[in-house]
């Protein structure tokens, strides 16, 4: 475990973060290589299926990490005061209380797969490919919510290299599983779904397990939790928020996807690909963002706020050199990221417009991830949450609706997207002031 509250900002940072980056860029795998050997083996058409359904899991696991971030926190605030029974009561109360979650949201998902389907205004060369792969995702969506769980419990004692460990074995067993079920066994898009299911349940019992035996004083109590309702107030108190936020968000990104639907298969393959290479690139900011949201709260819990803006400053330097270096790649390269995913001339040369657009702000996007997670070590989750809906569902929406009904087409969606990054940016500096600097 690391100790967040001493030694110097970047090196504690780097050293906190550097796993969740590898175990989140494995996560990924899992969707990147279904697209990969479905557009290989299947067509563009699957190809286009699993990307609608990507926006869907990903909103899921999405909304999974934000439920479960709170539990993460508040740990860590416990850790930086080292109240050690206050842990336990957290990390049984915050397991508890998301298994009752993941199971509701797959229950009811599986329910209402038509109905989610028909709302995304599914193509219907592609209906059939998309209800196949998102209901069997649905079925196994509860060990992906638990192992997010997981891995923010442990995240939240400054175990970060764990939950990583898992994901690269898992990802692994994806790739085997992907080759037998889709290659060899002729199981179709169904069998692609079938490996990421088997394989996210894989990381989510290896990780339960070892961790139970690792950290024996923080193991979960599977037949007496130590469920408190005072706890689950606390960790409410950061759900709410923080699931609203992914509600709004999800709101937003799928009227983003109900509008490049209607420009056609080709656009709907294209913003499969270049989402994922977005995914890719973003994963740092994201991470860095995640990781001073846990350094903050450890600091704040330690008393040790001078700590805080020194953390801030350290996570800009290291986020802008590695997102610098990432933008210039694909700002020269587009064509070559697109081309790991789709060799279609059309997927092509709609993905390399939006690649050229958004890689030049990438910036933008990791000022406001960290931001962000300042925010959230802070307390002050109601910020992120309004942030997020004004940036996404009022500027980026709109503006995409509007442009994209021009001349521009497509290219206006992704004109909209870093407008959308910037009023997000101004809303967060201007709270980060008021709340960091310009406290006395």
């Amino acid at each position: 475990m690391i100790d967040l509250t001493k030694d110097n900002p970047y090196k504690v940072l780097i050293k906190y973060s550097y796993p969740m980056l590898i175990g989140n860029l494995f996560q990924l795998f899992h969707n990147v290589i279904d697209s990969i050997m479905v557009s290989r083996l299947l067509g563009k058409e699957c190809l286009a299926a699993v990307g609608i359904c990507s926006q869907i899991t990903t909103t899921l696991i999405t909304l999974s990490i934000g439920i479960t971030f709170g539990t993460s926190i508040l740990i860590s605030k416990r850790i930086g005061e080292k109240n050690e029974e206050e842990i336990n009561k957290v990390i049984d109360t915050g397991f508890v209380f998301s298994t009752i979650i993941a199971v509701f949201v797959s229950v009811f998902c599986t329910i209402f797969t038509i109905n989610i389907l028909i709302v995304f205004k599914v193509p219907e060369d592609i209906f059939v490919f998309t209800n196949t792969y998102i209901t069997i995702i649905f079925i196994g969506f509860t060990p992906t919510f638990l192992y997010n769980t997981m891995a923010n419990i442990l995240r939240g004692l400054g175990d970060s290299k764990t939950p990583t460990f898992f994901l690269l074995i898992s990802c692994f067993i994806n790739i085997i599983l992907n080759l037998l079920f889709i290659k060899y066994l002729k199981l179709g898009i169904g069998g692609a779904a079938w490996a990421t299911v088997i394989a996210q349940t894989f990381a989510f019992m290896g990780v339960f397990i070892y961790s139970s035996i690792k950290y024996p004083n923080y193991r979960i109590h599977l037949f007496h939790p130590l469920f408190k309702i005072y706890a689950l107030k606390s960790i409410l108190k950061y759900s709410i928020p923080s699931t609203m936020q992914e509600i709004f968000r999800s709101i937003g990104l799928m009227s983003l996807q109900i509008i490049i639907n209607g420009f056609g298969t080709g656009c709907i393959a294209a913003y499969t690909v270049v989402s994922r290479v977005d995914s890719f690139a973003q994963l740092p900011t994201i991470n860095l963002g995640r990781a001073l949201a846990n350094y903050t709260a450890q600091n704040l819990g330690a008393k040790k706020e001078d700590r805080i803006k020194k953390g801030f400053k350290a996570a800009f330097v290291i986020g802008l050199t590695v997102i610098m270096t990432i933008s210039i790649f694909i700002l020269l390269s587009p064509d070559f990221f697109i081309k790991i995913f789709s060799r279609d001339n059309e997927v092509i040369l709609i993905g390399r417009t939006y690649l050229r657009i958004v890689g030049m702000v990438y910036s933008v996007s990791l000022l406001m991830h960290l931001l962000n997670g300042v925010l959230l070590g802070y307390e002050k989750t109601f910020i992120p949450m309004l942030a997020t809906i004004i940036s996404l569902c009022i500027i980026q929406v709109p503006s995409a609706l509007l442009l994209s009904s021009t001349r521009l087409g497509y290219i206006g969606i992704w004109i909209a997207t870093p407008l959308g990054w910037i009023g997000g940016v101004l809303i967060r500096y201007y709270y980060y002031r008021k709340i960091v600097i310009m406290k006395k």
